[in-house]
């Protein structure tokens, strides 16, 4: 009655990560330390004293790292960040790069 069914399973499947993208969000001349703060709150979740230090560092330094995410969320934080920065009149920019 009872008939046995055996699956074999394939032992070469590789399981991939998710290929994930740095978030950069890129220094200019215009968007105020306040505004680029409120952008790292907002959009990427970082709490004040954070969000001070990253804004210092892409001050500094041209650019910074604010967050690692998948495809999808990358693509997603940045047209955040653009869509903030239009409405307030200020250039700022966030780009993804490949981790």
């Amino acid at each position: 009655m009872g008939s046995n069914i055996e699956i074999e399973l394939d032992d070469a499947i590789e399981v991939k990560e998710p290929q994930k993208f740095k978030v950069i969000l890129l220094n200019d001349d215009y968007s105020t330390m306040d505004f680029v703060i409120d952008v790292l709150v907002k959009v990427f979740r970082k709490s004040i004293d954070e969000a001070s230090a990253i804004m210092l560092n892409i001050h500094n330094n041209g650019r910074e790292i604010c967050g690692i995410y998948t495809h999808e969320i990358a693509s997603t934080k940045v047209a955040q960040v653009k869509t903030m920065a239009r409405e307030k009149g200020f250039p700022l920019k966030a780009i993804m790069e490949e981790e």
